[in-house]
């Protein structure tokens, strides 16, 4: 059987079937056509989803000793949570709002940056020596 280089997904009676797609098929602009959903008014959230907040070399590498950089990172305990391994009560005393894991990578990185112009590198102690030490570049 020769190799399909497009395929499209058709519904049969409920069954999905993959076939080739007729020539033509796609759109001129090699998109497959269609409409997006006309979007409304973005949230607060959402319009920071983009957007990124400046870090200093030290914070950028602290982030990757932390969580590998994942704003979704969660300890094996639970008790830390997001990029930056916030427990819910610095969260909290932040100005953070429901669980730290969940909230978008700007606003963790917000508040990181917040915590750090009050404290340096001291609320993340074990990661700000590695780094001193070298161990992240």
């Amino acid at each position: 059987m020769g190799q399909i280089r497009h395929r499209s997904i058709a519904l049969l009676a409920g069954v999905c079937v993959l076939a080739p797609a007729p020539a033509g098929a796609l759109a001129t602009d090699g998109s497959t056509g269609g409409s997006s959903a006309p979007s409304g008014p973005k949230s607060k959230e959402s319009r920071h989803k983009h957007k990124r907040v400046k870090l200093p070399k030290v914070m950028k590498k602290i982030a990757i000793c932390e969580s590998g950089d994942n704003p979704r990172a969660v300890s094996p305990s639970g008790k830390y949570r997001g990029k930056w391994q916030f427990s819910m009560e610095t969260w909290r005393s932040l100005g953070g709002k429901g669980d730290p894991a969940k909230a978008s990578e700007y606003r963790q990185d917000t508040l990181a940056m917040k915590l750090y112009r009050e404290e340096g590198t001291k609320p993340w102690p074990e990661c700000a020596r590695r780094v001193r030490n070298g161990e992240f570049g």
